[in-house]
């Protein structure tokens, strides 16, 4: 038999000792001195519905292209007329529609089955579920998932405004306040409790989040179809947030949004009103809302209005059947204590 000796294997947690110490030894990059890479705005609009946010984003995102940017405009309401607005009446095929027509397929989703393009302005839809087929906040979620299947975050975009249904608080309307995939957050609103409701009910989302350690801030607010009664203007001041526009309740901004036309054009009667409203989106900070209280929102609007002086009474058994409560004795059995 041989008397060699038989080197001993060094124990696993002496080699991954000294593996650590020589990665600790080596001297970390330097701080890099060079200017910092685009960042793509992601911009969350929310509003009532039928408040004027397919509106209003149709034209901010025409105008901001007209100007230079790179921008995409992304619908995220089962409705889908933000592109119809941009597109002039005509609806685009939506992804969750087109990727479920190519997973039957045996099909992989691309780029230009989803995404179109006018005038510069970049645009998509992604869907929503047949009525009582299926959750609208489900199809976001999907939707999403597909646009990261597509690169979304290396397109390198200067703007991508996300149009979203503020009055439906499901998980899906309010994922990107919940995971931070958005900066911040604009509301449309107008001069009636309702629209306010919902728009105080986005500021609400965005503070719980925040203090859940979240990051996205409220832009502000755009006051549509404004009247001059100042409720939304007010609702603003109360909840911290600036008035990034007023688009006022005119008859002819009524009828070229009904026949689908965009009035955000460089040169016309309403360009100075999207130009200045693109400037303020650009530069409005994400800013920490101040909720309201439900009674500091009606207090915005007249009694009269909203019906600050009606007086609860109770209903009583003799209102619901008709006659009076008759007391019945009990049938259960009570036992003596053991």
């Amino acid at each position: 038999m041989s008397t060699e000796t038989i080197p001993l294997v060094a124990p696993v947690h002496f080699m991954m000792k000294d593996h650590l110490r020589a990665e600790a030894a080596i001297e970390p990059d330097p701080v890099s001195t060079s200017p910092a890479a685009k960042t793509t705005q992601i911009i969350a609009i929310y509003g009532k519905g039928g408040i004027g946010k397919s509106f209003t984003l149709a034209n901010l995102s025409y105008m901001m292209a007209q100007q230079g940017k790179k921008v995409l405009l992304i619908g995220c309401d089962p409705k889908s007329d933000t592109t119809s607005l941009l597109f002039g009446g005509r609806a685009c095929p939506t992804i969750i529609e087109t990727s479920s027509k190519k997973k039957l397929a045996g099909d992989a989703v691309a780029i230009g089955d989803v995404c179109f393009k006018r005038d510069g302005v970049f645009a998509m839809e992604l869907g929503g579920p047949e009525v009582g087929r299926g959750c609208g906040g489900r199809g976001i979620i999907h939707g999403f998932e597909t646009l990261e299947k597509l690169g979304f975050h290396d397109w390198g975009f200067d703007y991508v405004l996300l149009d979203f249904l503020g009055d439906v608080v499901c998980g899906g309307f309010g994922l990107p306040i919940a995971r931070d995939m958005c900066q911040k957050v604009i509301v449309v609103a107008s001069n009636d409790l309702q629209s306010l409701y919902v728009a105080n009910n986005v500021c609400s989302a965005v503070e719980y989040f925040r203090k859940l350690g979240g990051n996205v801030g409220v832009a502000g607010v755009v006051i549509n179809k404004d009247d001059g009664s100042g409720e939304a203007a007010a609702f603003a001041e109360l909840a911290g947030i600036p008035v990034l526009a007023a688009i006022p309740a005119n008859d002819d901004i009524r009828r070229k949004s009904a026949s689908y036309e965009i009035i955000g054009r460089p040169g016309t009667q309403w360009a100075p009103l999207f130009e200045t409203l693109a400037q303020n989106v650009a530069d409005a900070p994400p800013v920490r809302p101040t909720p309201l209280t439900q009674d500091a929102l009606l207090g915005l609007f007249s009694a009269e209005t909203v019906g600050r002086n009606v007086v609860l009474e109770p209903a009583t058994l003799v209102d619901m059947v008709g006659k009076d409560e008759v007391i019945k004795p009990s049938l259960e059995v009570l036992y003596d204590a053991a």
